[in-house]
């Protein structure tokens, strides 16, 4: 496992634009070429976090898979971040794992947000993704699955000793400033209690329903700590994360030694 380049980007979504949004981003990760190998884009970040966007979504033969897919191959990295997709008959907020040799794996999203009343509208998920990238096991998850710390634990592998179930955990989202406090402390107790890091890449700026979005992505490190933070401003920072300092961490401090055996249901 060597040392991996993340980049978060924190963007300002346009409310129910498509295309719109496709060009927005692809501006903002071109410069990203050939320099990360992980770029994370916020959740639904083609529309924006809307029950209406559901009447457009796409299927996963349509533009925004193409996008993502064709933007893994010019930045020779893995790209993800979710959007609304109709798979079956019934429309999930979908995160997207792209990278640069062609696979297309997903995740969709399993804790509907009911605030909101996603959970009336978009249909859950049911399967955790586990995914590798140049030796690391990474988990993708979005926004309110956040707030579940049962399905975000890491696991210890004893048939595969000295390993656990990921090594870095994302969360992508559209989380308003006003529980902002929440988004922040969750993320750094992900970080600790699963011996991992953890990027949560969030956006900023206001959208169609007049909610505020401060931003906060961060990198975090498994002691808690932001190893990158990203303030109220549309902004793409890459971060580099240290296969040699969690190992040693994990040695060091191995609570995953003392946890509780379970299965996800």
């Amino acid at each position: 496992m060597n040392d991996l380049r993340i980049s978060l980007v924190q963007g300002d979504t346009r409310w129910h634009d498509p295309a719109g949004n496709r060009g927005h981003y692809a501006a903002l990760l071109a410069p990203l070429a050939g320099s990360t190998d992980l770029v994370i884009l916020p959740e639904t970040f083609t529309s924006g976090f809307s029950n209406d966007a559901i009447d457009k979504a796409e299927d996963m033969d349509g533009a925004t898979v193409r996008w993502i897919r064709e933007q893994a191959r010019a930045l020779g990295a893995a790209v993800t971040g979710s959007v609304q997709l109709r798979v079956d008959g019934g429309v999930f907020n979908r995160l997207l794992w792209a990278t640069p040799d062609g696979e297309l794996r997903h995740y969709d999203k399993r804790h509907l947000f009911r605030y909101a009343g996603e959970h009336k509208r978009y249909a859950a998920g049911r399967e955790r993704l586990c995914v590798e990238l140049k030796g690391w096991r990474i988990n993708p998850q979005i926004c309110y699955d956040l707030r579940f710390p049962v399905f975000c634990r890491n696991r210890y592998d004893v048939e595969r000793p000295g390993q656990m179930d990921f090594d870095l955990q994302i969360f992508v989202a559209n989380w308003p400033s006003a529980r902002a406090h929440a988004w922040r402390t969750l993320a750094r107790a992900r970080a600790i209690e699963n011996l991992c890091y953890v990027a949560v890449v969030n956006r900023v700026g206001v959208d169609g329903n007049g909610l505020h979005y401060a931003g906060d992505s961060a990198l975090i490190d498994f002691l808690g700590q932001p190893q990158v933070e990203i303030r109220e401003r549309e902004q793409v920072v890459t971060t580099v994360v240290s296969a040699q300092a969690l190992a040693e961490h994990r040695e060091r401090f191995p609570a995953m030694l003392d946890a509780d055996a379970f299965t996800l249901g």
